[in-house]
């Protein structure tokens, strides 16, 4: 009997732990910070950190339940203090500002210089055929911005290492410490050029980066000495990175930095610091029921480096920034 008494003492307790080990393990969804932006499909995020705020821009993801494309016909921007609280700005720019194109609101990036806000977008040209990139310009990181050449800056006829007509897309830009600014651009083909001091012309010619497995999102960040250019890998999309203590070269590739989303069959990052900690800022199609590949949402995850000035792997998360 006392064998017995002690048996079922015992079970009592296995059932207890582990009970209390399972709620001890239950996620609370209220702590899911990512998706970030949650009341609008969002993709190909680029963040602009200025006077102690990240300034998140987006490509609105308009596309139907039904629609197995992109249509997004205007950028969103966003604020945070603390990149947990993220808040909704008016809609500070559409494709439809830039009058000589027909319009698609593709990936961008936007850059202060001089108190001066620009915005380089991804936009079909009207008569010329292909994608093309413009230019926006505002007094303000929240807008309103407006075409600031009435033209484009690139078109698909400037760029002939490919014959498709989408090589001129996702534009990204970067100031070097020499005050000397880039523009690094394209799908299958990696471009990039020097701007002039006034932001809104080329100064020299356009040149290429060997990247394996080049796809598009290219993007341009310096840590510790170290440049890094991150791009979209193959497809599906993996995020991957080259370094170099140069920004013009020559890029060492080091691998995979983020793998396949899974349910988007785009990835497409920007990486910034603020106040002191790295984060990696990318998009999925996690929202239920019906993200996805051309309904997509805004992600961010914390970024560490290696000794050696290399990247860790970035794993996504539900929780995000806590």
């Amino acid at each position: 009997m006392k064998n017995l008494i002690t048996s079922l003492s015992l079970l009592v307790l296995i059932a207890s732990s582990k009970t209390a080990v399972a709620q001890s393990t239950q996620i609370d969804p209220a702590k899911f910070n990512n998706p970030i932006i949650k009341d609008q499909y969002t993709g190909d995020p680029a963040a602009l950190v200025y006077k102690d705020k990240v300034y998140l821009y987006a490509g609105h993801d308009e596309a139907p339940n039904d629609f197995h494309f992109y249509k997004m016909n205007e950028w969103v921007v966003y604020s945070s203090s603390d990149m947990k609280k993220w808040e909704s700005h008016p809609v500070p720019l559409k494709a439809s500002e830039f009058k000589w194109a027909s319009g698609d609101a593709w990936a961008s990036q936007v850059i202060e210089r001089n108190g001066k806000f620009y915005w380089y977008v991804t936009v079909s040209h009207g008569t010329i055929s292909g994608k093309s990139i413009g230019i926006a310009i505002s007094d303000n990181p929240t807008g309103p911005f407006k075409d600031a050449l009435g033209k484009a800056l690139i078109t698909n006829d400037m760029t002939t290492h490919t014959k498709i007509s989408w090589d001129d897309i996702d534009p990204t830009v970067y100031i070097d410490d020499d005050n000397q600014a880039y523009l690094i651009w394209g799908n299958t083909v990696c471009h990039y050029a020097k701007l002039k001091e006034n932001m809104l012309e080329l100064d020299g010619p356009i040149q290429t980066i060997d990247l394996p497995h080049f796809t598009e999102a290219p993007w341009i960040h310096k840590h510790k000495g170290w440049y890094y250019l991150s791009y979209a890998y193959e497809f599906p999309e993996k995020i991957a990175y080259a370094m170099s203590k140069s920004i013009t070269g020559p890029w060492e590739f080091k691998g995979i930095l983020n793998e396949i989303a899974g349910n988007s069959n785009t990835n497409h990052q920007s990486i910034i610091d603020f106040k002191g900690q790295p984060y990696f800022i990318y998009h999925n199609g996690a929202t239920q029921p019906n993200g996805g590949s051309f309904r997509r949402s805004v992600c961010v995850d914390k970024l560490f480096y290696n000794k050696d000035g290399t990247m860790k792997r970035v794993v996504m998360t539900s929780e995000g920034i806590q």
